[in-house]
């Protein structure tokens, strides 16, 4: 007994993918930029607002942040922020 695909609307796994790249798909806001007119884009502040990032960071400097236990993240944003004069 053979499957029929032909009698299927649609492969699920298919129509799965699509769904996904719909909600996932970046879409541009605004007008595009001028060419002639290139400014750089400002962001719009967060209070509160955090980001995920990847940073490399020399052994011994998260070391020293971390010998103090949990929040060491907080520790080295409060670094950081002080070094950049915010």
């Amino acid at each position: 007994m053979s499957f029929d695909r032909s009698r299927r609307g649609s492969d699920p796994r298919q129509a799965a993918e699509a769904a996904f790249r719909a909600v996932t798909r970046k879409t541009p806001e605004g007008p595009a930029p001028d060419a002639k007119a290139v400014k750089p884009a400002a962001k719009a502040a967060v209070p509160g607002l955090r980001e995920t990032v990847s940073l490399r960071l020399d052994r011994d400097v998260l070391d020293r942040f971390q010998e103090e236990g949990p929040g060491w993240q907080e520790r080295i944003n409060a670094a950081l922020r002080k070094a950049a004069g915010l």
